[in-house]
C-alpha cells in the first residue's frame, strides 16, 4: 500500500541547499599535434570563462613542439565533483557545468550522473525538490504529518514509517540521491 499523493507537494518549501564555492575547477588541455607525434604537451587551465579558457589554449598551441598547431583536446580534469568532462566539450560546456556544479555541488553532479551528463534534465529536476532528511523514513513521517492525517496517540507507535519509505522506493514516484550522510528527495513525475 502506497500513501502518496500528488498534492503534498504544496506542503513543503524546501529549496536544495546551498552550496559553498567548490575547488577551483580545471582542465588539462592537451596539443593534438605535439601528442599524436609523441609529445606531451598542454596545459593546466583554471574553468573561468569561455573566452579565458580559449586565450590560454591558444597561447598552449602557441607553444607547442609542433608548428602551427592548431587542434586540441581535454585530456584530463580536476574538481567537478565526480561529474564527467568529456574529451570533446566545447569552452562553453565546460563553463556550464563548472557554474552548474558551483551551484550544485555534489548533489548537483550525482543527478548529472543519473541523466548521463544531461545538463539540462539535471536543472529541471531540480524544480522538483522535495528536501534534505537523514532518511527516507524521516521524510515520509513529515510527508504523513504535513498532509494533515490526525493519528490517535495511543496508534502513532504502530505506524512504521520504514514501511512506508520501502513503498516510496519502489513506487517510483522519488529518486533518492545519498550525499554526505544525507538523504536528497526529489519527486520523480
Amino acid at each position: 500500500m502506497t500513501f502518496c499523493q500528488a498534492e503534498p507537494q504544496a506542503f513543503f518549501d524546501h529549496q536544495p541547499p546551498s552550496i559553498a564555492p567548490p575547488p577551483t575547477d580545471r582542465i588539462y588541455v592537451a596539443c593534438l599535434a605535439a601528442y599524436n607525434n609523441g609529445h606531451l604537451h598542454g596545459e593546466w587551465i583554471n574553468v573561468t570563462d569561455e573566452a579565458s579558457i580559449w586565450e590560454a589554449v591558444q597561447a598552449m598551441l602557441f607553444r607547442s613542439p609542433i608548428e602551427e598547431a592548431e587542434e586540441w583536446a581535454i585530456h584530463d580534469y580536476e574538481g567537478f565533483e565526480g561529474a564527467e568532462v568529456g574529451e570533446y566539450f566545447t569552452f562553453a560546456n565546460v563553463v556550464e557545468l563548472a557554474e552548474y556544479i558551483g551551484e550544485r555541488g555534489k548533489l548537483g553532479a550525482e543527478v548529472l550522473n543519473y541523466y548521463g551528463g544531461n545538463i539540462e534534465d539535471a536543472k529541471s529536476r531540480f524544480d522538483e525538490y522535495a528536501g534534505e532528511y537523514d532518511s527516507l523514513a524521516d521524510y515520509a513521517e513529515e510527508l504523513t504529518e504535513q498532509t494533515g492525517e490526525v493519528i490517535p496517540q495511543r496508534l502513532a507507535p504502530y505506524i512504521d514509517y520504514k514501511a512506508m519509505a520501502h513503498d516510496y522506493e519502489q513506487s517510483g514516484d522519488y529518486l533518492t540521491f545519498r550525499v554526505g550522510g544525507s538523504v536528497h528527495i526529489f519527486w520523480a513525475h
